[in-house]
């Protein structure tokens, strides 16, 4: 049996219902994993997972409760602490790394006897717009392996689209689980800021970074978000959003932003797109213009507040406690500077540079200051917005995946690769990114839709309506 051609439901009604068991899917998903390794989508599997499944199948032997996920595996970012296991964040910098607890969202998942049970290769510390800035080498794209597949949670994406597992976890800051959903054809969302607990989860970017699940359908992506979802008292920006309680309508009223209007049209795959606005048409929907007027400016304002908060998260990142340190250092100066020069990636320390460069006393005012006026002037903007419609539709990237290294040595080109990504981040509302069309070569276009604050619910149903009536 191919167990990736079944829903998250279906797996379960299997395994709980005895008519295959846990160990046998755990084994069939960890094979895939091996045979599919030329991807470089997973860095390690979990030595205990085979022997988790047969305890949940004797679990299930004896009768009985079990959760919600029974025997599911799900694989995890390379970001998310689990406890006994390594965590890297794909840095050398901490390649010796074992966390001593597990996130939030750990526990919620065991709680309803998922099966962790591997860790995806992402960009390092998160900080990357295709998967090539990893200590272990570049992920390479499900469909074409001489592309990107797309950052930061590359890894996490073509896991699920290449049927190496049912359901992976990534985080996204400015777009790292949409962008590389797109880029690969499966379903993945960035909730409502505050939704998912970051407790466990190394976020460099704390005022915009959030964890979200990876599928390959709509409904098993809500199935996820639903469990993660809610209040931590061990994250103080953690919120309730009981999103599968929230109301739904038979028809929408879809929104285009007229800001980037002109920028779409631009785009190679406009025509994908504009034949997406006429599904929605022919499914009854109303397309309406809305005014989000400083739109344009959110990729300059993400990448002023971004570094900078890396630049303070990263600096606990010495040598001394955490991570590696380096063997040339003879004096305490040198600890710190030698080993933050071996171990960070090349984007990481540009990051630092440009983060260090925005907080200094100089600029600080002229930049970071500004930046975060235009974030709360974009919420409201945004706010404003969704008075007039139910969701903002964009392209989820720029185009389809591009060549691995064809953008390694340009930052600017990869940073515009969140063009369309990066409003909801700054805004802090919900974005889903669902496949919808093909592009010139044939790989997967992402259309992504964006909500008011806990709309997940309406995301959702918008979605599946479109899949179900206007989707190529």
């Amino acid at each position: 049996m191919k167990f990736e051609e079944l829903s998250l439901q279906e797996l379960v009604e299997g395994i709980t219902s005895q008519k295959f068991l846990s160990e046998s899917v755990v084994k069939y998903f960890i094979e895939q994993c091996e045979k599919h390794s030329d991807l470089n989508a997973i860095i390690e599997v979990f030595d205990d997972a085979i022997a988790k499944a047969k305890a949940l199948d004797e679990k299930i032997a004896r009768c009985e409760k079990v959760g919600k996920l029974a025997g599911v595996p799900v694989a995890i970012k390379d970001i998310i602490a689990c406890k006994g296991k390594k965590m890297t964040c794909a840095s050398k910098f901490m390649k010796d790394y074992e966390s001593p607890y597990s996130a939030t969202i750990i526990k919620k998942l065991e709680a309803e006897d998922a099966i962790i049970f591997a860790r995806t290769n992402m960009d390092e510390f998160a900080m990357g717009s295709s998967c090539e800035n990893s200590c272990y080498g570049a992920c390479k794209n499900s469909h074409d392996q001489t592309r990107v597949s797309g950052g930061s949670s590359g890894g996490s994406a073509v896991a699920v689209a290449s049927g190496l597992c049912p359901v992976a976890i990534g985080t996204d800051t400015g777009g790292s689980v949409r962008q590389p959903s797109s880029f690969n054809g499966v379903v993945g969302i960035k909730p409502t800021y505050g939704s998912v607990s970051r407790f466990g989860i190394v976020a460099f970017a704390s005022s915009t970074d959030q964890a979200g699940p990876i599928t390959k359908t709509i409904e098993d992506n809500e199935f996820i978000l639903s469990i993660l979802a809610g209040k931590d008292a061990n994250d103080g920006t953690s919120i309730e959003n009981d999103f599968i309680s929230s109301p739904t309508k038979e028809k929408y009223t879809i929104g285009i932003c007229k800001q980037l209007t002109e920028k779409i049209k631009q785009l190679d795959t406009y025509p994908q797109f504009e034949s997406a606005i006429h599904a929605f048409e022919k499914m009854g929907y109303d397309i309406v213009e809305v005014d989000v007027p400083h739109i344009a400016d959110c990729l300059a304002c993400y990448y002023i507040l971004t570094p900078a908060e890396a630049t303070s998260n990263l600096a606990r990142f010495d040598g001394v406690k955490y991570t590696i340190r380096s063997e040339e250092a003879k004096s305490l100066e040198e600890v710190y500077v030698k080993s933050r020069s071996e171990g960070f990636g090349e984007e990481v320390k540009r990051r630092i540079m440009l983060g260090n460069f925005v907080l200094s006393s100089g600029y600080f005012d002229a930049y970071y200051k500004k930046a975060k006026k235009l974030q709360t002037l974009l919420k409201q903007e945004f706010a404003e917005a969704f008075k007039h419609c139910d969701t903002i539709i964009t392209p989820t990237t720029p185009g389809e995946a591009f060549e691995i290294g064809g953008k390694i040595k340009d930052p600017v080109a990869m940073y515009l690769e969140d063009l369309f990504t990066v409003p909801a981040s700054i805004a802090g509302i919900p974005a889903l990114s669902i496949p919808y069309a093909k592009g010139k070569t044939g790989l997967p276009l992402g259309l992504q839709l964006m909500g008011a604050q806990k709309s997940e619910k309406t995301l959702y149903d918008i979605a599946k309506k479109f899949k179900q009536g206007g989707a190529q």
